[in-house]
């Protein structure tokens, strides 16, 4: 796949009064002939709320923000009390399932993450948490941290693609997080096998950060696009055929940062999908979203 980059789509700050600064981590529901764009926005103590921009088009001007954030930070003390940020959207039977990373600020680490949930009833208006706790706790696959779900449901089978902490190092600029990518499977979207399967790992020593899948079926291919971390965010790109076993390509990503604006320094958080006949992309920058939401279109290579 090559891309175009088309330039911003979504501003930091967005112009809605549940965020002071970023527009991070977006992806696409298709509403009929809308397109609903989610994304998170920090609030001025750093805790990411989830909302969302709609339109029949991504240009920038067309876009209608919603009034309110459709899920904000959990209670004092829950998984989910500094922040909860979207990561997909799954819908099935007239129910939306809004899966989300909730952040915990820690104290020997900077941060804890873990996987939740929130579902609607009601077309996407509002949403409920299924539960005051994670539906990736801490298991021994998953000792430190989950985070950055993508779901897909193919039948009855739900499939997750989610990342997975696999430690933390004490280096000059204090704690160093690892995580990479594993896989789970569920029959109702809410409780989860995790296999313990790892999907995506590090291509090397430099790197320590693999996160934020999101998995396209395509045919008879499994198309994944996916940030990995050196010295900066970069966009990756893997193939399957299964879904299970994967090549990484990162060759073929086909989009790497510009010589200079907001995304000059780090690309990351891709969600790619099909509209109108055309492959789309949405991504983030320089400062994990400071800078915005951008878009490419993209066609396949020779």
């Amino acid at each position: 796949m090559r891309w175009e980059k088309r330039g911003l789509v979504i501003p930091s700050p967005p112009p809605v009064s549940w965020a002071v600064s970023h527009a991070m981590v977006p992806f696409v529901e298709q509403r009929n002939d809308d397109l609903r764009i989610y994304f998170s926005g920090r609030d001025a103590e750093g805790r990411s709320s989830t909302g969302y921009a709609e339109g029949d088009t991504l240009q920038p001007e067309a876009l209608r923000y919603a009034e309110h954030a459709i899920l904000e930070p959990g209670p004092l003390g829950a998984f989910d009390d500094s922040g909860a940020m979207g990561s997909c959207l799954v819908s099935n039977g007239g129910r939306s399932h809004l899966y989300y990373i909730g952040w915990t600020r820690g104290v020997s680490v900077p941060f804890y993450t873990f996987v939740g949930c929130a579902v609607s009833d009601d077309g996407g208006e509002t949403f409920r948490r299924v539960s005051s706790a994670p539906l990736l706790e801490r298991a021994d696959d998953d000792a430190y941290l989950t985070t950055s779900p993508w779901v897909l449901l193919e039948g009855d089978r739900w499939r997750m693609w989610y990342a997975s902490g696999r430690g933390w190092t004490v280096e000059d600029t204090g704690p160093k997080h690892y995580y990479h990518l594993r896989y789970a499977e569920s029959d109702d979207g809410l409780n989860w096998h995790r296999t313990g399967q790892v999907v995506i790992d590090f291509a090397g020593p430099e790197e320590y950060a693999i996160a934020r899948p999101c998995v396209v079926k395509d045919g008879d291919t499994y198309r994944m696009w996916y940030s990995y971390r050196g010295d900066a965010y970069r966009i990756g790109y893997a193939e399957s055929a299964d879904g299970l076993s994967w090549q990484r390509k990162d060759a073929e990503a086909g989009i790497e940062p510009s010589e200079e604006c907001w995304d000059s320094e780090m690309i990351e958080y891709p969600c790619v999908f099909q509209h109108g006949g055309q492959w789309h992309m949405l991504y983030n920058g320089n400062a994990y979203g400071a800078t915005g939401v951008g878009q490419a279109l993209g066609s396949h290579g020779d």
